[in-house]
């Protein structure tokens, strides 16, 4: 087997039509190895063909015999020789219609349900294939945008981190950290509190619970930054009702309640309900002991007015401008001495308004003294 199947890969490659640029000649051959190989490479076929071999061989020789051993007047001359033996064939050979390449008549093709439906199936894959693309390519883009943003943001370029999650939106509408950070650089670094107020309000709807407090909050500055005191004050005390805690939103309300309103118990009220959320000592905390010290003044409740500002000296104790609040708590109280020496410190520490207040009661006190001193 081995042998038969070398030999005729060997005259395959030797009479392929192909190398003999489609020669019918070869064509026949080829078909001829092909058939031969077909017969000889199984054994139950090659066994057969060689029972017909031995058959026709001994009916070739007996027909042999006899015509050697024919009578002497016998007329040989004409007489048919016996047929060589052929090789079996599969197949009749290939006719003249068959011995050229003929091109294969077109018909018409006929779409059934089964091929439209497989259609638009196909169609349906294709489309939702393209969609989560699109969907997967845009939410790459926002997030790396949203992370450039955040970089800009820390490092306090306030414009390309607005541009950057402007971006971010821009390929994921509607994600809620790019509004809250766009909102804030809208806010902080470039003072356009208008396109700061819209962010936030689209931020509102779709913003964690924790967080929504600190957008009311955002949102109340931005307000009162628009010269909308009624609008601020309606955000912070949503902000409170949503967070307590809110100190900053707490200074806003008694700000307002103290310098808009004037109402001077309101806003101890307030600012002392940021007093107890404001933690330890901090700015936030000094500017709350600052205006609820300015209501107790009004108030006339000095002593409460200055317990307040002495406990803003220990957390900003080079400010001038509680030396002179301070001073005005000395006068109110009788106090000229101490008044002039908070007067000088508030001098001494740059607050230069103090200097005409140091000037008018510094003046006054040696007269009353050298008075008081011929009765």
């Amino acid at each position: 087997m081995p042998d038969i199947r070398l030999a005729y890969r060997r005259l395959a490659v030797l009479y392929h039509p192909d190398k003999h640029g489609g020669n019918t000649l070869y064509e026949e051959l080829f078909k001829t190895v092909a058939a031969a190989y077909r017969v000889l490479g199984n054994e139950a076929r090659r066994a057969h063909y060689d029972q017909q071999l031995r058959a026709e061989t001994r009916r070739f020789e007996e027909a042999r015999r006899q015509q050697d051993f024919r009578q002497q007047g016998q007329h040989i001359y004409g007489a048919p020789m016996p047929v060589p033996v052929q090789p079996l064939r599969t197949r009749r050979p290939a006719g003249a219609q068959e011995r050229h390449y003929r091109s294969i008549p077109r018909r018409k093709v006929k779409f059934t349900r089964r091929d439209y439906w497989l259609t638009a199936l196909l169609g349906l894959t294709l489309l939702l294939f393209m969609a989560s693309v699109k969907i997967t390519m845009d939410y790459v883009s926002g997030s790396r945008n949203y992370a450039r943003g955040l970089q800009a943001y820390a490092s306090g370029n306030w414009a390309g981190a607005h541009s950057y999650f402007t971006d971010a939106l821009q390929f994921r509408p509607g994600y809620n950290p790019a509004l809250r950070r766009r909102a804030e650089a809208a806010q902080l670094g470039l003072h356009d509190y208008a396109a700061a107020r819209a962010d936030l309000r689209a931020a509102l709807p779709e913003a964690p619970v924790a967080l929504q407090g600190q957008l009311w909050l955002r949102l109340g500055q931005c307000e009162a930054a628009l010269q909308r005191p009624v609008l601020a004050q309606a955000a912070y005390q949503k902000a409170l009702a949503l967070d307590s805690t809110l100190a900053r939103a707490w200074l806003w309300q008694g700000e307002a309640a103290l310098f808009q309103h004037r109402h001077f118990a309101d806003a101890v009220r307030i600012l002392s309900g940021g007093l107890r959320h404001a933690g330890g000592p901090s700015r936030l905390r000094g500017q709350l002991l600052t205006f609820r010290g300015l209501a107790y003044f009004k108030l006339g409740r000095y002593e409460a007015a200055q317990n307040d500002y002495w406990e803003v000296l220990d957390i900003t104790p080079r400010s001038g401008q509680l030396y002179f609040l301070l001073a005005r708590v000395a006068q109110q109280q009788q106090d000229a001495p101490r008044a002039c020496d908070l007067l000088q410190r508030a001098v001494l520490q740059g607050y230069d308004f103090a200097r005409a207040a140091r000037d008018t009661v510094c003046a006054v006190q040696p007269a009353s003294r050298r008075a008081g001193a011929a009765k």
